[in-house]
């Protein structure tokens, strides 16, 4: 057992004795330690959403209906109800009008406060 191990441990003394032996250890010279750097988790979470912002930007934006302003929006058409007793009509206006004209998730009714919450 002791056999198979004393190779490794003769390179080891070997290579010790070439680094004890060279001209940067005559000169005085020490080798280089290598160490890890502190982690700076402040650094990091910046990095990561203001690349998360950049990727999300264009989801907030992108038109959600690509017939928006054409005569084939189906989505310019609005459905309404109006109620008895003198109440307020209730259509799907509030809710297609957005879309219709153009915009992205940002500017749904509903939706779009919880997307303007996410960076970018």
């Amino acid at each position: 057992m002791l056999s198979r191990h004393l190779p490794a441990a003769a390179l080891g003394l070997l290579t010790a004795g070439f680094l004890l032996s060279s001209p940067a250890a005559a000169a005085g010279l020490t080798p280089p330690v290598g160490g890890l750097q502190p982690i700076d988790a402040a650094a990091g979470l910046e990095a990561a959403t203001g690349g998360l912002g950049h990727g999300i930007s264009p989801a907030k934006t992108l038109r959600l209906d690509p017939w928006a302003g054409s005569s084939a929006d189906v989505l310019n058409n609005g459905l309404s109800l109006e109620p008895d007793n003198g109440l307020a009509p209730i259509g799907t206006s509030p809710l297609t009008q957005p879309l219709s004209q153009g915009g992205g998730t940002k500017d749904l009714p509903l939706v779009g406060g919880v997307i303007d919450q996410l960076p970018g």
